[in-house]
Formats: C-alpha cells, sequence, structure tokens
C-alpha cells in the first residue's frame, strides 16, 4: 500500500495551485463557439465554447458582465474570451473565467471601440454638464442619414402620425465605407449651419463594421462642437456607439428618436385644451376671489367714511337716548312702587287710621300725649280726641293698675 494518501480536496487544491501558478493561464484569449449559453437570474452567465475539436466550460459573473460585455450572446455565435483558467475545487474540473467577450473578427475594432472611448470620457465629452437640452417643440428637424432605408422611413412615418405639421430636413449621408465619417460630419455642419431646431443623426443596425463611421473620432467631435442639441439613433437598441456617449440624447432606435424629437400634435391640442379649461377656472376663480374682495373693501371703506362714522355716532347716541330713557322711567317706576309700598306702611302707623278702628286719643290738662296716671289728678280737665271731633272731660277718679310681681 502506498505510503502516501491525499484527499480529494487536497488534489483539487493542488491542481488548482499549479493553474494559479501557470501566468499564460491567469491572461488567455480562447475563440471558439458559444454553445449552452444560460443567463443566470443572479446576473452570471454559464455557456461553453467548442470547436471542432472539443469544448470547455466558461462562466462570466454578474460584476465582470457589467464591463466586459456589450451584446447579448447567442448560441453558435463565433466569440473570443477574455479571462482565466482555474480549477473549480467542489467539482474537480477547470473552466475559463470570463472577463470580456468579443465577437470573434471584431476583437481589434473593439479594442479600438473601447480605447477611443476611454480618451474621449478622460477629455469630458461624456460628462452631462456638455449636454444640451433637446427642445419639446421642434418645428424643424434635421436628419444626417441615408436617404434610402429603414431609418428614414421609419423617422418620416412617425413624424409623419405623430405631427404633419413639422418640417423634415435631410441631409443625405454615407453611413458606411470609407466615406462614411467624413460625409457625417459634413452633415452635421452642414444642418447645424442651416439652423434646425433638433438634430437626429443615426442610421438602422448592422455590425460593428457597419456601424464603425460613427465610432470614429472625427463624428464625435463633430457633434460634441454642435451648437444644436443632437440626438444619436445608432443601430437597435442593443448597439452602442461612441456617437452615443457624445450625443446630448441617445435612441435607442431611430423610431424612439423621432418620438423624442416630433411631439404628438394630437396629444398637444389635447393639452392645450386641458390647459385652456383649466386657465379660464383659474381666471374664473381670480375674478370671483377678486370681486368678493372687493365688495368686503367697498364695505370697509363704506364704514370708515365721515357719513357712517357719523351715521353710526347719531344712531350710538339713539340707542343711548332710548336705554337712558328707559332706565329713567324703570327708576321713576321702581321709585314710586317704593313709596307705594312706604305709604302703605304709613297708613298702617297714622293715629287717624287708629282712631277710626276705636281708639282715641288723650292729652292731659297741659297738652301732652296721656300715658300714664301720675300726669293727672282727680278733678283735671283731660282732652279726648276720636276720629270725629274732640271730648273735653273731667278725672273723676284714678285707679292703679296692679302688676304681678
Amino acid at each position: 500500500m502506498a505510503k502516501n494518501v491525499y484527499s480529494v480536496r487536497q488534489v483539487n487544491a493542488y491542481i488548482k495551485n499549479m493553474f494559479v501558478q501557470d501566468f499564460m493561464l491567469n491572461r488567455i484569449y480562447v475563440k471558439g463557439e458559444v454553445s449552452n449559453c444560460k443567463y443566470h437570474t443572479s446576473g452570471h452567465i454559464y455557456f461553453s465554447l467548442k470547436d471542432e475539436s472539443g469544448a470547455i466550460a466558461c462562466v462570466m459573473f454578474a460584476g465582470e458582465r457589467r464591463t466586459g460585455l456589450t451584446f447579448r450572446m447567442q448560441e453558435g455565435q463565433k466569440v473570443i474570451v477574455l479571462g482565466s483558467v482555474s480549477v473549480y475545487e467542489r467539482d474537480g474540473r477547470y473552466q475559463l473565467y470570463a472577463r470580456e467577450i468579443l465577437p470573434d473578427g471584431e476583437g481589434d475594432l473593439y479594442r479600438r471601440y473601447e480605447q477611443l472611448k476611454r480618451e474621449l470620457e478622460e477629455m469630458g465629452m461624456f460628462s452631462a454638464e456638455y449636454k444640451q437640452p433637446i427642445p419639446f417643440y421642434n418645428r424643424k428637424i434635421g436628419i444626417v442619414t441615408a436617404p434610402t432605408g429603414a431609418a428614414i422611413r421609419d423617422i418620416m412615418n412617425i413624424s409623419r402620425r405623430r405631427n404633419p405639421y413639422v418640417q423634415l430636413i435631410l441631409y443625405p449621408a454615407l453611413v458606411q465605407g470609407d466615406q462614411a465619417a467624413e460625409s457625417i460630419v459634413k452633415g452635421i455642419q452642414t444642418l447645424d449651419a442651416y439652423g434646425v431646431d433638433v438634430m437626429i443623426v443615426g442610421r438602422g443596425g448592422g455590425s460593428i463594421e457597419d456601424l464603425w463611421a460613427f465610432n470614429e473620432e472625427i463624428v464625435a467631435r463633430a457633434i460634441f462642437e454642435c451648437r444644436t442639441p443632437v440626438i444619436s439613433a445608432v443601430g437597435h437598441e442593443t448597439d452602442t456607439t461612441i456617437a452615443d456617449y457624445v450625443a446630448d440624447l441617445r435612441a435607442p432606435t431611430p423610431s424612439a428618436a423621432a418620438e423624442l424629437a416630433v411631439v404628438d400634435y394630437r396629444q398637444l391640442v389635447e393639452s392645450v385644451r386641458i390647459f385652456k379649461n383649466q386657465l379660464a377656472d383659474r381666471v374664473e376663480q381670480k375674478i370671483v376671489r377678486n370681486r368678493d374682495r372687493a365688495r368686503y373693501l367697498q364695505a370697509r371703506l363704506l364704514q370708515a367714511s365721515p357719513q357712517y362714522q357719523l351715521r353710526e355716532k347719531r344712531q350710538y347716541a339713539a340707542d343711548l337716548n332710548d336705554k337712558m330713557r328707559q332706565a329713567f322711567s324703570d327708576k321713576v317706576k321702581d321709585r314710586r312702587h317704593r313709596l307705594a309700598l312706604y305709604a302703605e306702611r304709613l297708613d298702617g302707623c297714622s293715629p287717624l287710621k287708629k282712631l277710626q278702628q276705636g281708639y282715641s286719643y288723650t292729652e292731659s290738662p297741659d297738652g301732652k300725649a296721656l300715658t300714664s296716671i301720675t300726669q293727672v289728678k282727680e278733678g283735671d280737665a283731660v282732652t279726648i280726641h276720636v276720629t270725629d271731633g274732640t271730648v273735653v272731660a273731667r278725672t273723676e277718679g284714678i285707679r292703679s293698675l296692679e302688676r304681678n310681681g
């Protein structure tokens, strides 16, 4: 039995270390045909590269995909993959970890594309601060594209449908071939000098070679220096060119560019109608508010006038006079009532009243009220007052009232 026995993990780790130490396998370009391509929900891409002699498993993680893949891979597509070969220890199999994927035959163009893109970005030509806003109401729209092809037909159809009153001015440019870049630049400069509200620069889709004119530096600089706002509309939605980064606005397709540049006339008319109604309502509301305020201010002005103040003071004086008269009348009534009560009470205390009830008033000889037997003696004359006169009498006897002790 062998003395040295290794676990599967140790063997896989050893083999992986051998791959890691191999400089060539850490940065290698591999070309082949895409097979079993699967876009995972996590963002990773799993696929195989194959040729007539064999196949190799590949994976591109989501983090690398954002910068290393500019198109959507399809089955049977020829590509060049830049990455590193290493061992996945859990399964004990090696695979290619992709960092960048380019279509085969277009690798040199893509490298030129990426280099120019980095250079122009460092110059600030992609910066948002240099982007011009796209006008909303455009009456003259300049178009730099081929006079024949799907792009100009789509733009014309959509423009006619959305707003038949917009004027389209076409500069028939070459959009493919050796002279295409110079032709596009000439078209941009011509329409910019002519004076249009907005400019659409683009063409239909194609391969990277077909679209290469829009990746040329002279085209990018012409768009950047253009005083007219530029909408780029190159290729399909997945195609991206240098012109797209420099332009003031990128449209995914020429049709989308037309929709961005041409306002929908029917929607515009409907918006005007809505705004008109809203304006009328607001004007009516403002008139009503101003009328109410005018009435309020008129009432306040009337209240502040001398005539109004004098009338108010007169009314106030009249009210006070009425209140004073009423208070005086109430006071007199109260005093009369109290006087009647006092008169009743006084009447109840009147000597005449007592006399009428059968009582009499007797005076002593000296004219004082006779209240004690000590004031008279026998034989004295006394005067007795009754209700209808006086009686003069003489005292015949005096009797003392016995009091119980």
